[in-house]
């Protein structure tokens, strides 16, 4: 099946797209094969055209700027501008006022200076396409980057893409926050399985933000548990206060969602959090899918704090109450045994203590709240709740 004449030309306007010639600027290289095209055949004017679907467009003109009005041309020679791709971009011309012959020579060095047009555009398009490779590759390194970002802690995304490996650390006081569902598989036997993860999904990105603006790690999530570290990889010394304020802002945002799905009777959702602080050991596991994550009794403890809590309840331990009671008011719960773990002091994080908070239900902090924390620095996202200065 042979191709029609208007297929041709489309692939012809395509080729010469490719070039990006067309309304580029002056170029010597051009001006000068234009140039010794007319020296060679002694005529007085000499031009490079491309020609589009819509008009004959000049590179460079040698001579003469106009073709038009008087004195006319009464002579032209021009030789094609053909591709490696067999298609006719344009031409190579000379042009005189006068009558005249040109010898076969000349007429082969004017081919000869055609070609080396193409090879000029054929060099273009190379650069053009080096140019389009390299963004394309810049964009893969980005996106890449911003993956590795979003699995890894940028310090430690950094050590990685410099020696592959990551050294294990250890801390001498982090804390550790889960997050868990209650009654998530009764949840998932009643919504259809589309609607469950969406759900979930929104509720974690929720999550994420909430741990991002507390300078808290996100670490992994584990069916429809959500775990987030403080203190680390970047030590400070508010984690405890950070994690209690993400937990509160947490449950409060369930809350929030949960009020919106009995609107709509929809099935409610019941988040249990768990705190602990205590030594942990950082680092990243695998090779091919790496992932950041914690290590220490520690871990096994705010576990535990998270399954022996309670729905809408945040559960911490000893370590968490001694180290923010000054901020924050508790109700204890005595002693509460603990799956492998025997009997351990739990507290319920009841909110902010009043003096130390701007809304009633003791989950915003007021600056106060940061004056007493003695933080050297507002913790992440305070600008958001903070009265502005005087």
């Amino acid at each position: 099946m042979t191709q029609s004449a208007s297929d041709k030309e489309t692939e012809r306007l395509i080729a010469l797209r490719n070039y990006d010639i067309l309304g580029s600027p002056a170029e010597l290289a051009y001006d000068e094969i234009a140039e010794l095209a007319a020296h060679i055949c002694q005529c007085p004017v000499a031009v490079i055209n491309f020609l589009d679907d819509k008009s004959v467009w000049t590179k460079c003109r040698y001579g003469l700027p106009s073709v038009t009005g008087n004195p006319h041309f009464r002579f032209y020679c021009g030789m094609p501008l053909i591709n490696p791709e067999g298609f006719s971009l344009g031409t190579l011309c000379v042009l005189d006022f006068q009558p005249r012959e040109i010898s076969f020579e000349q007429g082969e060095a004017v081919r000869r200076l055609a070609r080396q047009v193409v090879t000029l555009l054929e060099l273009r398009r190379s650069l053009l396409q080096l140019d389009r490779t390299r963004e394309e590759l810049q964009d893969q390194r980005e996106k890449s980057e911003r993956l590795l970002r979003n699995m890894l802690p940028a310090a430690v995304a950094q050590e990685l893409k410099g020696g592959n490996r990551v050294t294990a650390r250890f801390y001498d006081a982090a804390t550790i926050l889960f997050a868990d569902f209650e009654g998530f598989t009764k949840l998932a036997e009643s919504m259809e399985p589309k609607e469950l993860i969406g759900q979930l999904d929104d509720y974690f990105s929720a999550f994420d933000e909430i741990a991002e603006r507390h300078r808290l790690e996100m670490l992994k999530t584990i069916g429809d548990a959500y775990m987030c570290v403080g203190g680390v990889p970047e030590t400070n010394r508010s984690h405890p206060i950070d994690a209690c304020l993400a937990a509160l802002e947490m449950q409060q945002l369930i809350d929030g969602m949960n009020r919106e799905r009995k609107k709509l009777r929809l099935p409610h959702w019941d988040l249990r959090v768990g705190l602990h602080t205590g030594p942990v050991i950082a680092g990243v596991v695998g090779r091919r899918k790496f992932i950041y994550d914690v290590w220490g009794d520690a871990v096994n403890i705010a576990a535990r704090m998270e399954s022996a809590g309670a729905a809408g309840k945040i559960n911490v331990s000893e370590a968490i109450y001694h180290r923010t009671k000054d901020l924050f008011d508790f109700e204890p719960r005595g002693s509460v045994e603990a799956k492998n773990k025997g009997r351990l002091e739990m507290f319920f994080l009841r909110g902010i203590k009043a003096s130390l908070a701007r809304d009633g239900e003791g989950h915003v902090p007021n600056q106060a709240f940061f004056a007493a924390a003695g933080t050297p620095f507002p913790i992440l996202g305070a600008e958001n709740v903070l009265p502005p200065r005087n």
